[in-house]
């Protein structure tokens, strides 16, 4: 029996052939492939997402090996967009993946038309990024869903879907809602966890500590944010 089903068919037995279709049909765009957006990357094309696009200016490094789905020994250095549209053309050969290897940010924005995405994913690291995504998103009326800090956090049973002015415990959401307040975004859905952070330890020979992290709260906030992205599509 499993042989005669197709890739979709237990997603068509939730969400119906009209579901399937509109995933079909759906154009999303994810901006950062580690941790969080490289679970979800996968997440939305195994999900039946027909079109993405995925951007991200980094290789794959040997500190990607404990978090990140695309890290192995074997693709060490290698860019990490050209694995990911490797991957999902061997998950779901029928999906449309366009690559842009850059690092998004406020001086090279204009290279990307946002319009035609049906939902857009923020997984990029910095503050200055993910404002100038959210505000473009935003002005052209297009969804995005935004992923707050994952790192130095251990308990993903703690991560939610939220408004970003319903948030609490995440150093980086505090900072989001106060300059996007400034920009007179006042509202933007998040993944986020009030899991008070754990301070990492600094390697010897550093003047400061890089943030910890572990596979399990990056992972599951990148399911989470597919998991929200496709209900949002499918509404």
């Amino acid at each position: 029996m499993e042989e005669r089903l197709g890739a979709f068919a237990r997603t068509e037995q939730l969400i119906g052939r009209e579901g399937l279709e509109k995933l079909r049909a759906s154009r999303v765009a994810v901006f950062g492939l580690g941790g969080v957006g490289g679970f979800a990357a996968e997440a939305l094309a195994r999900s039946g997402v027909g079109s993405l696009t995925l951007v991200d200016f980094d290789a794959v490094s040997p500190s990607n090996l404990n978090r990140q789905i695309i890290a192995l020994h074997s693709t060490l250095g290698r860019p990490k967009t050209e694995l990911f549209s490797a991957r999902i053309a061997d998950i779901s050969p029928d999906c449309r993946v366009e690559v842009l290897s850059l690092r998004y940010l406020p001086e090279n924005a204009d290279r990307i038309d946002l319009s035609g995405f049906s939902h857009v994913l923020d997984a990029v690291d910095t503050v200055a990024a993910k404002l100038e995504l959210i505000g473009r998103c935003t002005a052209a009326g297009v969804p995005v869903l935004s992923c707050m800090g994952t790192a130095n956090k251990l308990d993903p049973s703690l991560l939610r879907a939220d408004d970003i002015a319903n948030t609490s415990g995440c150093p980086l959401a505090r900072v989001m809602r106060r300059e996007l307040k400034k920009r007179g975004i006042g509202h933007c859905r998040v993944i986020f966890s009030p899991e008070p952070p754990v301070a990492p330890t600094r390697p010897e020979g550093e003047r400061r500590a890089v943030p910890g992290s572990m596979i399990f709260v990056p992972a599951s906030a990148g399911l989470l944010a597919a998991a929200e992205i496709v209900k949002a599509l499918l509404r």
